[in-house]
């Protein structure tokens, strides 16, 4: 099989950076994710993944976040098996893959047409699984989109690239469509959104950063049907015993200052 050259920019890009996370974390032999299809994929895409590489920090957090937004993504399908998924921004993830629901559930990854179109070249086909080819902004791609069953969101890296406008008005079309269902998805604070453009991956890439969520509890307001339910820092996660002891004691810092413990974690609401 010849080998997928990739010519993705700005938060485009950025998809490479997670998906190389995970790869790197499936070749250790204790993974904190274990995603070996994400390096089977990256092992399959003619691009240079060095110029994108994290620090050990940010490799340990990328399957941090992916490992939780799957945890909390069986629990609703293990209380809703009849659910459809909206995973939103998919990128090259292998969610589906890794949650494996059963065929009663509807999933539906969303991106970009030459995200999709680079999926469909890359990850099998399988039951009950649609790839939608747009810009989740686009307000006409949840019209295919059957509304009858309750609903789970899934956002991994995305809306800290949405305006605040953008993720506003996206949340409430979702809302105004379904009876009911849970967002879940990483958020970063105002604070965090500032000093993103010095991540390596976001860097190189030139994407912007725009949205910053300070209270959880200000979704409510924006979105009069989302309820907040928990929010779950990255500086609680047992897995960061394997950052090194200057990472650990700059942790445990951040954790008692909570704007600093509110700079990445993961939001889950209702409606």
């Amino acid at each position: 099989m010849a080998m997928q050259k990739v010519h993705l920019t700005k938060e485009k890009e950025t998809l490479l950076a997670t998906l190389y996370g995970r790869a790197l974390d499936s070749r250790i032999e204790d993974p904190i994710l274990g995603d070996k299809m994400a390096d089977d994929v990256v092992r399959k895409i003619d691009y240079d993944f060095e110029r994108l590489r994290k620090g050990n920090t940010d490799s340990i957090s990328v399957p941090i976040r992916a490992k939780y937004l799957d945890k909390w993504t069986r629990e609703f399908l293990a209380e809703n098996p009849t659910a459809t998924v909206l995973h939103l921004g998919c990128g090259l993830d292998s969610r589906v893959f890794r949650i494996d629901p059963p065929a009663t559930v509807r999933w539906y990854d969303i991106d970009y047409p030459e995200v999709i179109d680079l999926r469909r070249q890359l990850y099998p086909e399988r039951h009950d699984y649609q790839m939608i080819g747009s810009s989740v902004t686009d307000p006409h791609w949840l019209d295919d989109v059957p509304v009858d069953r309750p609903v789970l969101v899934v956002a991994e890296g995305l809306v800290q690239y949405l305006s605040e406008q953008e993720g506003v008005e996206l949340f409430k079309r979702i809302t105004g469509r379904f009876t009911g269902g849970q967002f879940i998805f990483d958020a970063w604070n105002r604070f965090a959104i500032k000093l993103g453009g010095l991540q390596p991956a976001v860097k190189a890439s030139g994407a912007v950063m725009r949205w910053g969520i300070d209270d959880p509890r200000e979704m409510e307001k924006s979105v009069p049907r989302l309820k907040f339910i928990s929010e779950f820092s990255f500086l609680d996660v047992p897995e960061l015993a394997r950052a090194s002891r200057a990472e650990r004691e700059l942790c445990h810092l951040m954790n008692h200052v909570t704007f600093l413990r509110r700079m990445g974690r993961l939001l889950r609401y209702k409606f």
